[in-house]
């Protein structure tokens, strides 16, 4: 995804009421972690379970919230997800960046990248991918599941190697 999308993505979110954005810095949402830096609206956990615990709290006292992380991360944090997020219906987007996509992607990102797609089936998470040209629909998308008390998520696949 463009860089100047992922800053729209951003601010987008941010201006249709999405208060808090917390989660693990993932190089594929750089763009999108680094607008919210500028503007002092993210905050960085060490831990993905971390980053929903807290997003959780901010969203039960009626602040909307955003989890960003990878997908490493969203599959270690598939107990909280499951036992927390889901077992009590907390309304929460993730914005989850698919390492993995790409078929010469670091060999550690291999298998859970090619898993994503049924891991989010299995869980029974709604999810939309991101791209250029659909990002501000699926957005709203998600926006309007978060008002009507649902979590959801937002997958941005990882389309460069470094």
């Amino acid at each position: 995804m463009k860089e100047e999308v992922q800053r729209s993505v951003f601010d987008h979110m941010s201006k249709k009421g999405i208060e808090n954005f917390v989660g693990v810095p993932d190089s594929t949402l750089k763009h999108f972690v680094d607008q919210g830096l500028k503007k002092k609206r993210v905050m960085i956990t060490t831990r993905e379970e971390e980053a929903i615990g807290i997003a959780t709290g901010m969203s039960l006292s009626g602040s909307p919230s955003l989890v960003f992380m990878q997908n490493a991360g969203f599959a270690n944090s598939l107990s909280t997800i499951t036992s927390l997020v889901q077992m009590y219906q907390i309304p929460i987007i993730f914005l989850i960046g698919w390492r993995g996509y790409l078929k010469n992607d670091a060999p550690e990102h291999a298998k859970i990248g090619a898993i994503q797609p049924k891991l989010i089936s299995t869980l029974g998470l709604e999810a939309k991918i991101l791209t250029d040209d659909n990002w501000k629909e699926n957005c709203d998308w998600a926006i309007n599941k978060i008002r009507r008390g649902k979590f959801c998520a937002l997958v941005i696949r990882r389309e460069f190697v470094d």
